[in-house]
């Protein structure tokens, strides 16, 4: 028995023959040219064809999982394009006189290379894409063909890494899971594993010449491992396992289309919390209402330097069409205390939990949160965007915000950039602001109560203290009368407050949440369900 651990890109659980996906031994040789204007000729001609064929796999990928993970293609259409990627061809060709197929292989390699040593995280993840659009021009030029997919028997995929247009080739009926020993969280490729509902786990230190087709293999998700030739008794337990993750998956897929209503008629909306635009599959996948939290500080982290104006756009706009009219909430950027990014040099504090944080960042250097205003104001032009605003301890916080929401409207009108002023709400996580929250509502749309911060500045416990897990309880009844406080001065002023803390997702809370009169509660995408089950069978 071998067993490994790597990194979960789906959880799940799945017992079946392996099958080992090596890279092609095609050998690239390099070959002297007399005629480079010919081999680049060549190069063109092979990029034709590989710009079909990529046409072709985006319309596959539409249908499959959707026109956001589909871009994939477009992405790689684009790459093909690339002036600097051409020209280097070119040059090699030219300068060295040498055949196509090597100076594709090369410059892709030297490109690819470079894309991985960036510090950017998903730079780094573009590498995979370069080396995945050379590898078609190199099969297009040396007459081969696509791998066939197609008559492959169900199974776990094992493999050194895959590409995004191999994903989307395989026939999602026979993959069970796959298990890569290179990859990334942030790949198009694990995007796609996502989407498709594939237990996967990367980065995974298997030696592939010591596993062959037809092994028996177990991939756990949950556990993040794989076990090749498993015992009989690990056989037997992960198939109850498989069975009961089975019944539940299909018990909680009769709720898809469903509404969240009581039995005796009261309604609650359910919507999902993200973190990137990859996660809007799940959110689809578990048919929430909306989203109700979108984490945009996930754009600022694992980089070196602030997300454009026209990178946070574009991710905006990518969540706001795919759901098609549903809302999406976004929260401003919320760093500092436990998410730190260098690059804005917080510095240290005692206390960061109750430091320079969220919206403070926001208002003390405008600059930033202009940025950001800009690209959410445009985003919302293309869907149901609400924005929200977080840690608001205060009635002045509020006008100071509009007042560069202003700003920024006055700035897009000027330059003729199309632009909505979406509905605007706040983050309701600390006491201050639960004890003025009928002021509040006076000035805002709505609230979403954030129950992990409340809970630790009412209770004064430092959640991220292991020490004080026995006296964390958000169960407390200081936090619940919070709750009810808000929900209350919310409906006295015609707004309407929800929930997009952990607390939400508390299954021994949903029914206390509906009595309380909440109107939305925004939990993890796998939990969508589950609410739903608990509030249909209340009273």
């Amino acid at each position: 028995m071998l067993k490994f651990s790597g990194k979960s890109v789906y959880k799940g659980i799945v017992l079946g023959p392996a099958a080992v996906l090596k890279n092609n031994d095609f050998q690239v040789k390099r070959e002297r040219s007399e005629d480079p204007e010919a081999e680049i000729a060549r190069v063109e001609a092979a990029a034709g064809k590989a710009q079909e064929q990529l046409q072709k796999l985006y319309d596959k990928a539409v249908i499959e999982v959707g026109e956001a993970s589909a871009a994939i293609f477009e992405v790689h259409q684009m790459m093909l394009e690339d002036d600097d990627y051409r020209d280097a061809i070119s040059s090699m060709i030219r300068t060295e006189q040498i055949n196509a197929e090597y100076a594709v292989a090369v410059t892709g390699d030297n490109f690819s290379e470079m894309f991985a040593n960036m510090d950017d995280d998903y730079m780094k993840a573009r590498a995979a894409d370069i080396k995945d659009i050379s590898n078609r021009l190199v099969r297009n030029l040396s007459g081969q063909e696509d791998v066939d997919f197609s008559s492959m028997e169900p199974s776990i995929i094992i493999a050194d890494d895959l590409s995004p247009s191999e994903t989307v080739q395989m026939d999602k009926s026979k993959i069970l899971a796959f298990v890569t020993v290179h990859g990334s969280t942030n790949s198009h490729t694990a995007i796609l594993a996502r989407m498709m509902n594939i237990p996967a786990l990367i980065g995974v230190p298997m030696n592939l010449d010591e596993i062959h087709t037809g092994q028996t293999a177990i991939v756990d998700g949950f556990k993040a491992e794989v076990v090749f030739d498993p015992t009989e008794e690990l056989c037997r337990e992960t198939q109850s396992r498989m069975k009961e993750e089975q019944e539940k998956a299909e018990l909680l897929q009769t709720l898809k289309g469903k509404e969240n209503v009581t039995l005796s008629g009261k309604k609650i909306n359910i919507y999902a919390n993200i973190g990137s635009v990859g996660d809007v599959g799940y959110v689809l996948e578990n048919d929430a209402g909306g989203i109700g939290l979108f984490r945009s500080e996930f754009l600022y982290l694992g980089r070196n330097d602030f997300p454009t104006e026209e990178e946070q756009f574009q991710a905006y706009r990518q969540v706001v069409q795919t759901m098609a009219g549903k809302k999406v909430i976004i929260r401003t950027l919320d760093i500092g205390a436990d998410k730190q990014a260098d690059y804005l040099n917080l510095g240290n504090e005692d206390n960061p939990a109750l430091g320079y944080r969220a919206i403070r960042i926001c208002l003390k250097q405008p600059d930033i949160f202009k940025t950001q205003l800009r690209a959410l104001l445009r985003a919302a032009a293309y869907g149901n965007l609400s924005i929200m605003y977080p840690m608001i301890i205060s009635t002045e916080e509020v006008r100071q915000i509009y007042s560069i929401v202003d700003e920024v409207e006055c700035e897009l009108n000027d330059a003729g950039i199309p632009y909505k002023i979406p509905e605007q709400g706040i983050m309701i996580e600390t006491p201050a602001s639960v004890m003025i929250c009928d002021e509040l509502a006076e000035m805002v749309d709505f609230f979403s109560i954030g129950t992990n911060d409340l809970t630790q500045y009412t209770l004064a416990i430092d959640r991220q203290n292991e020490k004080l897990d026995d006296f964390y309880n958000p169960h407390h009844k200081a936090i619940l009368r919070m709750i009810q406080m808000v929900v209350d001065n919310a409906h006295k002023h015609g707004k309407w407050a929800g929930i997009c803390g952990e607390l939400g997702a508390d299954l021994e809370l949903t029914q206390e949440f509906v009595r309380m009169g909440l109107d939305e509660l925004s939990v993890a995408p796998s939990m969508i369900l589950k609410v739903r089950k608990n509030v249909r069978e209340m009273e």
